[in-house]
């Protein structure tokens, strides 16, 4: 691995076999994990062969198709009004809407990425509870869309924060109405941080579950969920090719919504 040496953090002994031994810890389980997926004997630990049939076997369940299906419902419902809530709050808290208490706003949208995820999920839990909420798909769809507003606004600001405001107001001085100069300037400026937003906000719920656990009831068995009811009866070569896919979804759509949002004007 190549080092940086004009960083001075390297200067110092054992830092670079310490970010390797770091790494390692990180991702050499995730390869493990995928190698063993192609093991042709059921013991996932115990390889005597290769062969791609468990996700084949993986693809065949129903119960765990049932489950991708939930998961797709939650995760494309609570994408879409999460990146427009988002939207229009980072909208409403550009730099040309200054307000009394904005800063207090921006860490209210800001404390679901630093509130514990099982905090988050005891809380909306008891919160359903009190209001009598029967908890379903639905619970988990609100639960998840007020999780992922965070994820969606942070692109979207930034994005909008790196816009040239003389693009608006050239749009106005040729006679052009908010809304017209909203259509024509600043959506097609915009779309790639809302894209880039939507993208991880799908990834997020897609993948979430803690808090799908605590707030989903019968018949919202999500794909995290079901994976957690399999290793709980051992682990096979079809929990690992499952994982596998997810992680291959995960991995192309943060890679998407990355080069989506090096986009420039």
């Amino acid at each position: 691995m190549k080092v940086d040496t004009s960083n001075p953090l390297w200067r110092f002994r054992g830092v670079t076999s310490a970010a390797m031994m770091f790494f390692a810890y990180l991702y050499l389980p995730i390869v493990v994990l995928i190698a063993l997926s192609f093991n042709e004997n059921r013991l996932a630990t115990i390889w005597t062969g290769f062969t791609t049939d468990w996700y084949l076997v993986a693809l065949g369940n129903d119960d765990m198709l049932r489950a991708a299906g939930n998961s797709l419902i939650i995760a494309v419902s609570a994408t879409v009004i999460a990146t427009l809530a988002a939207t229009l709050a980072a909208l409403g808290m550009s730099s040309g809407n200054r307000f009394r208490g904005e800063a207090g706003v921006a860490a209210m949208l800001a404390l679901p990425l630093l509130v514990p995820e099982i905090v988050t999920a005891v809380a909306t839990l008891l919160f359903f509870v009190a209001l009598g909420v029967k908890l379903g798909l639905l619970s988990v769809i609100v639960a998840h869309t007020v999780f992922c507003i965070p994820f969606a606004y942070l692109p979207i600001r930034a994005r909008l924060e790196g816009m040239d405001p003389s693009l608006t107001e050239a749009a106005h001085d040729l006679y052009a109405n908010e809304w017209k100069a909203f259509r024509r300037v600043t959506l097609p400026l915009l779309w790639p941080g809302i894209m880039s937003g939507a993208m991880l906000s799908f990834i997020i719920s897609l993948d979430d579950f803690v808090i799908s656990y605590f707030v989903g009831g019968a018949g919202a068995t999500t794909l995290p969920i079901y994976i957690f009811g399999m290793i709980r009866m051992g682990i096979t070569p079809e929990v690992n090719a499952v994982s596998a896919l997810m992680l291959l979804v995960s991995i192309l759509f943060v890679s998407v919504s990355f080069l989506i949002d090096r986009i420039r004007y």
